[in-house]
């Protein structure tokens, strides 16, 4: 069925982020010390969660979850990304996009309401102390991220529905080095301004949405810890304001690019480094790293890894 609707683009190729060979040997280098400690750190946030039972509570659920899913975002594209600028190669399939543009949506859709269920976690937690374990309960972490990856999923399948019987007739060129609907849009035969009031409509009122329910949310949280606490209040707004940053990198290039699709300047480049790369370190460095608890228990794991390994290499050296 594919095929009968794209008999003339096979394949799309990639304009990358710039056409000369030592920016793009900079650039391969530059993702791919990124992409590391994305994988390092995220993985390090997600087994942490998982194996240390100190950390078996709501809050830390959702942050590993969180984790999980900027790791996969950024593996869906910078490894590609990486191959590339590496190899010159800039091509993928035409499924090979309608792949990366689903799976985009599906993780970016439910990126987007597990913060809002982390926001709610936190509102619970300091507007609500003494209800928070009976209402944060295990159902209802369950719920919160099975309800994540639903809403992401019927988001992306409603995104392709619009597009998925467009034709290609033209240039197969994408000037990006990931396929998103902005630029799959710009590139069919046939008038963009309706597709991009679909785009705009979809994921750029979305975005918009969820970051104002977001930010609607540390207010009320900073207004009721003022209300109990004047003293609370400076580190709750430290903690927050750090927050606060981080949505504000995620929905910011977001609500840029959705409600903007088809900017006169190469920002888009930019601001998906910034969705891909950027990110996804400070997620672990914000939400985990400034937490007490979170950094014993990485440490105790790390300790625990080492330990193991220790143990593992001794025998080896005494036999040699």
């Amino acid at each position: 069925m594919l095929n009968a609707n794209y008999t003339d683009v096979s394949e799309f190729v990639f304009l990358g982020i710039s056409t000369s060979r030592p920016i793009q040997h900079f650039l391969c280098a530059f993702s791919m010390v990124f992409y590391v400690v994305i994988v390092l750190g995220n993985t390090l946030v997600v087994l942490t969660v998982a194996f240390d039972s100190h950390l078996h509570f709501p809050m830390y659920f959702l942050l590993g979850n969180l984790s999980f899913i900027d790791l996969c975002l950024s593996t869906l594209t910078v490894p590609k990304m990486i191959s590339d600028l590496y190899s010159g190669h800039n091509t993928i399939s035409f499924r090979g996009c309608v792949f990366q543009i689903f799976v985009l949506h599906v993780l970016g859709g439910s990126e987007m309401v597990l913060l809002i269920a982390m926001a709610w976690d936190r509102y619970v937690a300091i507007c609500k102390p003494l209800h928070y374990l009976s209402i944060m309960s295990p159902r209802m972490c369950l719920l919160l991220l099975s309800g994540a990856w639903v809403i992401g999923f019927l988001h992306s399948v409603a995104q392709l529905a619009f597009v998925i019987h467009l034709s290609f007739c033209g240039s197969n060129m994408i000037d990006s080095f990931y396929c998103d609907l902005p630029q799959f849009i710009k590139l069919a035969c046939t008038e963009p301004h309706k597709m991009q009031f679909m785009v705009s409509a979809n994921s750029g009122f979305i975005s918009v949405g969820t970051f104002f329910l977001l930010i609607i949310s540390y207010i009320v949280i900073l207004l009721t810890v003022r209300k109990h606490s004047s003293g609370d209040l400076s580190k709750a707004l430290s903690t927050l304001s750090a927050h606060i940053s981080v949505v504000v990198l995620f929905f910011g290039p977001c609500i840029i690019v959705y409600m903007w699709p088809f900017p006169t300047v190469p920002v888009d480049k930019f601001l998906a480094i910034l969705d891909f790369m950027i990110t996804p370190i400070l997620n672990p460095a914000i939400y985990t790293l400034r937490n007490k608890d979170m950094k014993v228990a990485m440490r105790r794991m790390v300790t625990q890894l080492l330990n193991q390994r220790n143990f593992f290499i001794q025998p080896i050296k005494n036999i040699a």
